[in-house]
């Protein structure tokens, strides 16, 4: 909240330098926080797999990656007041502590195309789906080259590392 001349407040959305991404942007895009802010090895994996897919005739965009910490937490009071209560509000977002993308661990990935070619070759770039509703969110589990991605969580709420004070 920001004060006004006249001393009321006036919430502000926080742009892109807090890694808002108001059109989705590539993996290439270094112009973009969202993007330049992800962990090296996260988007390393998630470029060659972008260039792969891209043989194949699908595009990969980033719809979310990198956030801050007062993004983070803008989405979910926006998430609270959307679903009703800080429990059912976890099924979809985390708290700025916990979140894979405040730490720059996760990048939500579309389209539908690039989804559905990332279930089926992500694992062989180490980028693993971890949870079953949210289709479009990947994190890089490098183990995953050899051993095939972990099993999902149904939601981030089932997520051990989502309990305040987890360590990431």
């Amino acid at each position: 909240m920001t004060p006004t001349a006249a001393g009321t407040a006036v919430r502000h959305a926080l742009g892109e330098a807090h890694g808002a991404v108001p059109v989705p942007v590539t993996v290439f895009d270094d112009g973009s926080p969202a993007v330049a802010n992800l962990d090296p090895g996260l988007l390393d994996a998630l470029r060659r797999a972008a260039t792969d897919a891209a043989a194949d005739g699908v595009e990969f965009v980033v719809n979310g990656g990198w956030r801050s910490p007062e993004y983070q937490e803008q989405l979910l009071r926006r998430a609270i007041s959307k679903y009703g209560s800080e429990k059912e509000a976890a099924r979809w977002v985390a708290t700025p502590d916990t979140s894979a993308h405040v730490s720059g661990d996760a990048v939500d990935i579309g389209p539908p195309a690039a989804r559905a070619w990332l279930s089926e070759h992500g694992a062989g770039y180490g980028l693993c789906q971890i949870y079953r509703n949210e289709p479009w969110h990947y994190e890089l589990r490098p183990e995953a080259v050899e051993s095939g991605c972990p099993p999902m969580y149904a939601d981030p709420s089932q997520d051990p590392r989502m309990r305040r004070g987890s360590p990431r």
